[in-house]
């Protein structure tokens, strides 16, 4: 296909409750996908990351803007009614255990995703829960097992194996790997790259750890407070940061030595939701915060690499 696999402009996801104002947990944000492409998405707990993956899987229904996936425009649906094109979008959720059905044996799960797969496509493949157990690096013999049988890293390589029996063209990880020890996160992420830019398909791994983001995404995107402040390249990204948000971000990753990459701290709490502050979001925990920061707010300056920030726009600067 022509163009990116999946394409987010503009979007807005709003919480609603009866006996409270709406929160909106997604402010405008854009990203693409493209085809074999790894994009990290990361940032601080409650910064709108998972309401944004729910709403590219069609489980959320967006306020405003659109979400496109392999061209077509992506809409929420019951599980019932859930398009056939919609399968190719599948989730790794951050809870492995949780998102395992306990009281069946895994190698059912997985055949259900190859079912699903043979019913869309019109035909079974030479796939099986067998070999894709052996794709996760498990034996195949676990497929008589029930999930509790299993470690978390374990289920989770589970949940991937089950993922990919849909034979999706976009898989999202959704913190996939912070309920892990230390010693399976980064296998678990390096696996999630190979096993999705092998097959050709788009990775979005979102998760607030940039140091295993930086192994294995080409691209990062950097949200706060429902947008996104910073995209661009890992190595630009991880070398030459611009908005003082990926900075403090990048100073919060510890050294062998103890200390921060950088001296920066980032001060204050992030600001509610449900009453973000005017102009830039993040202007009041910002070190540069100029007069225009708490008025207007800036929008991203760039393309492929762009960052939202009045510090990068010319007739602010000067």
């Amino acid at each position: 296909m022509t163009g990116p696999l999946l394409s987010v402009e503009d979007l807005v996801v709003d919480h609603r409750s009866p006996d409270r104002p709406p929160v909106r947990a997604v402010a405008g944000a854009d990203l693409t996908v493209a085809p074999g492409e790894v994009l990290g998405l990361v940032g601080e707990s409650g910064c709108g990351k998972s309401t944004l993956a729910r709403a590219i899987c069609g489980i959320d229904a967006p306020t405003a803007g659109s979400i496109r996936f392999e061209g077509r425009p992506v809409r929420p649906l019951g599980l019932r009614s859930r398009e056939r094109a919609l399968t190719r979008i599948q989730m790794v959720f951050q809870d492995p255990y949780a998102s395992l059905n306990p009281r069946r044996r895994i190698g059912r799960q997985i055949a259900d995703g190859i079912r699903v797969a043979a019913e869309r496509d019109g035909a079974e493949g030479d796939v099986s829960p067998e070999s894709l157990l052996e794709r996760v690096g498990l034996s195949p013999a676990m497929a008589g097992r029930y999930p509790h049988e299993f470690s978390g890293g374990q289920r989770q390589r589970i949940a991937i194996a089950r993922a990919l029996a849909a034979r999706p063209s976009l898989l999202i990880g959704d913190e996939p790997i912070s309920a892990l020890d230390a010693s399976a996160q980064a296998q678990v992420a390096g696996l999630m790259r190979s096993l999705a830019v092998g097959s050709g398909a788009g990775l979005l791994f979102i998760s607030h750890d940039l140091s295993v983001v930086r192994l294995i995404a080409d691209r990062i995107a950097v949200m706060y407070l429902g947008k996104m402040v910073e995209t661009g390249p890992t190595r630009e990204i991880w070398d030459a940061p611009k908005h003082p948000y990926t900075r403090a971000l990048l100073a919060a990753i510890p050294e062998p030595d103890g200390a921060g990459r950088l001296p920066a701290e980032l001060p204050g709490d992030v600001p509610n939701p449900a009453a973000p502050p005017p102009g830039c979001r993040f202007h009041p925990r910002c070190p540069h915060a100029m007069d225009i920061c708490a008025r207007k707010e800036p929008i991203s300056i760039g393309d492929r690499s762009s960052v939202a920030c009045w510090l990068y726009d010319s007739a602010v600067t000067g």
